[in-house]
């Protein structure tokens, strides 16, 4: 019996010392550290979605910001565009005399001043306008002197009534030649100026007849050639003032409804520039090949940059609403399907979180997540999206 009494002894005594080595050796290595709530690995994560950058950095990496406020968010078609010239702003020089082209002083392209000599038409009818008229001014003069004569002598009682009557008449006659002569040449469209100086023209001249511009503008057509015979209706230039032009637009069914007139309307021309003008008219008839409705634009053109006949492409701002936050499309960055701003802040660049409203092909409205007056990365926030994506990666 003493043999089994002394084996369940040790077998106390071995489990009272095992129980109590842990504790012994706990405390010979300090106090146990607390375990991680959530079992994870206890590799620093980051911070508030903090992404730590110097501004020497943010200027290297060219990350560029822009203060969120307000804005109006546009909603634009782009549709085909055709240059026209402005119908108000078009002339055509007329021959109105019969005859032969001797002259054309202008070239397709040229620049010409209102009133200046762009043609000259050599015409039998335009000479005898003009001989008639200096014929009736000589007569005019004559018989001018020879009624102030007369009317002197009568008043003297040097003459007799009858005389003087007589010279009236005459004279009253050669006025009346002369205003229907003189009539006759403006008919022909000549200026007061040069009727004026018919009397001191050379004989070799009385038959030239001047076609003068009557707008400012540009040659954009040129109808005749030297030597041409040309008829009263004949047409020798076509002049286009370009500093304003229409524009036809061909805007589909579905978005025609849209459209309303003093809509703004954008152009961008081969050189680069947006030029800006505005729908005028709606025309309600549509074109039944392509659907589409015509729809007519103006534009100020004053460095003439747009000419008749170019085929460009067109935005119409169809509609216009205001929004407290709107943001540049290039600063919103989807991360875990979310989409997400960078906020600028003291040590970088702070990832938060927001809600997006309506947007159009530029900008987007914040819903939520992001105050008027805070300054976000727009240009190059990619960089930041990555910079963020490293901090989440655990170290092994």
């Amino acid at each position: 019996m003493s043999g089994r009494a002394s084996l369940l002894l040790a077998i106390v005594v071995s489990l009272a010392v095992g129980a109590a080595l842990p504790g012994l050796f706990g405390k010979l290595r300090g106090p146990a550290a607390p375990a991680d709530a959530g079992g994870e690995s206890s590799v620093p994560a980051e911070v508030d979605g903090l992404v730590k950058l110097s501004p020497e950095q943010i200027e290297a990496s060219k990350i560029g910001t822009l203060v969120a406020g307000g804005g109006v968010l546009k909603r634009q078609i782009t549709v085909p565009a055709s240059v026209k010239p402005d119908p108000d702003h078009l002339a055509r020089v007329a021959s109105k005399v019969s005859g032969v082209v001797a002259e054309m002083r202008k070239k397709l392209g040229d620049e010409v001043a209102k009133n200046e000599t762009v043609a000259v038409i050599d015409s039998r009818e335009v000479a005898d306008a003009k001989s008639e008229y200096l014929a009736a001014l000589a007569n005019f003069d004559l018989q001018s002197k020879l009624f102030t004569r007369e009317k002197g002598l009568f008043e003297k009682k040097i003459t007799a009534e009858q005389l003087f009557l007589k010279a009236k008449a005459t004279f009253t006659e050669a006025r009346l030649r002369l205003d229907l002569s003189r009539g006759k040449l403006a008919a022909l469209d000549l200026s007061e100026s040069e009727i004026a100086a018919l009397a001191n023209q050379p004989i070799s001249r009385l038959r030239e007849k001047e076609l003068r511009a009557p707008i400012k503008g540009r040659i954009i057509e040129r109808l005749v050639n030297l030597g041409q015979p040309v008829t009263a209706e004949s047409q020798i230039y076509v002049l286009a003032d370009l500093s304003e032009v229409e524009v036809e637009l061909a805007v589909p069914i579905a978005s025609l409804a849209s459209v309303r007139r003093g809509q703004p309307v954008f152009l961008k021309t081969p050189q680069g520039r947006t030029l800006e003008g505005v729908v005028r008219m709606i025309n309600a008839v549509l074109t039944p090949e392509t659907r589409t409705g015509h729809v007519v634009a103006m534009f100020a053109n004053p460095d003439q940059l747009l000419h008749p006949g170019g085929v460009l492409n067109a935005e119409i701002t169809l509609e216009q609403s205001p929004v407290k936050v709107l943001v540049p499309r290039g600063a919103v960055q989807l991360i875990h399907n979310e989409p997400t701003v960078f906020v600028r802040v003291k040590d970088g660049f702070r990832k938060r979180a927001v809600e997006l409203g309506d947007g159009d092909e530029g900008f987007v409205e914040i819903v939520k997540g992001l105050a008027p007056g805070e300054t976000i990365a727009v240009e190059n926030s990619f960089v930041l999206k990555a910079e963020a994506g490293k901090s989440e990666i655990p170290e092994e």
